[in-house]
């Protein structure tokens, strides 16, 4: 894919991040409360905003955000110019040291094959350490459908044909606890469904247009893109229908884990 757009991402900031202050919220580490002697670092911390979160939470701790894409880092660095952040695949993540805290807020859905990764990542924390992940569960709702509906319609399927986010299918809660609990003395998994008001369907278009649209639209030329996105709003539109405000009412199911190494 093209490279991830910070501006765009941004644009939601306050509703991508609401899952990250809750996920942090259940993050019990460090006597001191203010992170003194802690190393944590922030997998796909993207522009800033769940990293921003971990320095107010743990000023005194050393913080690292890692990202693959290199405008979300700069973004990063611009925001937090006294953090340390570094270019880092998650799939291969391998840090040389360990953490305290792995965190990382709607990141490893971009990542296959959780059934291995997971354990991979909770084998880079501390005895006493913490997991502590959320991933978006959407791949079944209408706005993730309709994408690979669109991508299968002329004249996008000659392009398209067999696209698909190229996000891993989310495994039940029960999967997740299995893959963690026989390293961990402690791990909890919940699934939460925020409801976001949209001012229009257009703004449900501008919402994905910087994460599961990406990979539909890039492979497009630019006419052909605008005619996707055109779609895409019109199917928005029909999916979400308006609620008693005229808003449409956006579900967001997020999946959550938080384990602590044995």
């Amino acid at each position: 894919m093209a490279d991830w757009n910070p501006g765009l991402y941004s644009r939601f900031e306050d509703e991508r991040t609401r899952p990250a202050r809750d996920l942090l919220a259940r993050c019990r580490i460090g006597a001191d409360g203010r992170g003194a002697g802690l190393r944590i670092a922030d997998l796909g911390c993207g522009p800033g905003n769940s990293t921003a979160l971990l320095v107010e939470r743990f000023p005194e701790a050393e913080i690292i955000g890692y990202d693959m894409s290199e405008s979300m880092l700069e973004a990063a660095r611009r925001r937090l110019p006294n953090t340390r952040f570094e270019r880092a695949d998650i799939g291969t993540f391998a840090p040389g040291v360990s953490f305290d805290l792995l965190f990382s807020n709607a990141a490893l859905q971009w990542v296959t094959g959780h059934a291995q990764l997971l354990p991979a990542l909770f084998s880079h924390v501390r005895p006493g350490g913490l997991l502590a992940a959320q991933i978006p569960d959407n791949l079944g709702d209408p706005s993730q459908v309709a994408m690979r509906d669109i991508a299968a319609e002329a004249p996008f399927a000659a392009v398209l044909s067999g696209m698909d986010e190229a996000r891993e299918v989310i495994a039940p809660r029960e999967d997740y606890y299995d893959w963690l609990a026989a390293e961990a003395s402690e791990v909890d998994v919940w699934t939460t469904v925020y409801n976001h008001p949209m001012e229009a369907p257009q703004a449900i278009t501008d919402w994905f247009t910087s994460t599961g649209l990406k990979p539909f639209l890039d492979p497009l030329d630019a006419a052909m893109r605008a005619a996707f996105s055109q779609r895409y709003t019109e199917e928005m539109d029909r999916r979400y229908p308006p609620r008693a405000d005229g808003r449409r009412l956006l579900a967001f199911p997020r999946l959550f884990m938080v384990a602590r190494k044995a």
